[in-house]
C-alpha cells in the first residue's frame, strides 16, 4: 500500500490527537512521508476531537483524508460521523467500552475493542487510546511497535516518561485483544 490513511475520533480528553501525533512521528521515524491534521471543538475536554493521519512511501499531494483505510472510533458519535468516510474494505476499530451501537457498514472489517476496560485492568483508564493504537498496529502493521514506542518517547513530555512502560503494556494489551479474539 503506497499510502495509509487513518481517522482517529472521540471526545476531547480521550487522547485522540495524541494517537495521531504518535502515528505521524512513528511514520517519520520509519522513513515515511506523513501528514497530520487535528480538529477539535471549542471545549478542551468533552467536546469533539478528531485527526487524520496519512503515512506514505511517497510524497503526499493532499493532507485531506476523503476515504480512510482505517477509522478508530473512541465513542458513538465518532462512529456515526466518520463511518461513511471509511473506504470499502477498510478497517473499523470501535472502543466498545464507549460505543454501544453496531456499525452500519457491512463492507468493512469491524473490530470492537473494550479499550477502557483493558486500560482499567492495567490500572490507568487514560491509556485506552494506546490500547486502540495497539489493536491498529496488530491489524495493520504499517508501523512497527518499536517505531511507535520511539514516537511516544518523542511526543510525551519528559515529565511523563515514567508512564512509558504502562503505555507499552497498553500497546501490547490492544494487540493481544486482537490475537485472542477479544476485539472481534
Amino acid at each position: 500500500m503506497e499510502a495509509f490513511r487513518v481517522i482517529v475520533s472521540g471526545f476531547g480528553g480521550q487522547g485522540v490527537l495524541l494517537v495521531g501525533q504518535i502515528l505521524a512521528y512513528a511514520g517519520m521515524f520509519s522513513g515515511k512521508h506523513v501528514a497530520w491534521i487535528p480538529s477539535y471543538g471549542a471545549e478542551m475536554r468533552g467536546g469533539t476531537a478528531n485527526c487524520s493521519v496519512i503515512i506514505s512511501e511517497g510524497e503526499i499531494s493532499s493532507p485531506l483524508v476523503e476515504k480512510a483505510d482505517a477509522l478508530l472510533a473512541f465513542n458513538g458519535p465518532s462512529l456515526e460521523k466518520f463511518e461513511p468516510s471509511l473506504r470499502e474494505g477498510g478497517l473499523l476499530l470501535m472502543n466498545t467500552s464507549m460505543v454501544t451501537g453496531e456499525p452500519r457498514r457491512r463492507d468493512v472489517r469491524s473490530f470492537g475493542i473494550p479499550a477502557n476496560d483493558l486500560a482499567d485492568r492495567l490500572g490507568n483508564s487514560r491509556v485506552a487510546n494506546i490500547v486502540m493504537l495497539g489493536a491498529l498496529a496488530e491489524l495493520e502493521p504499517v508501523l512497527s511497535f518499536e517505531s511507535i514506542m520511539e514516537a511516544m518517547r518523542m511526543v510525551l513530555p519528559e515529565r511523563h516518561h515514567h508512564l512509558l512502560p504502562l503505555n507499552q503494556e497498553a500497546l501490547k494489551a490492544g494487540a493481544e485483544s486482537i490475537k485472542e479474539g477479544v476485539g472481534v
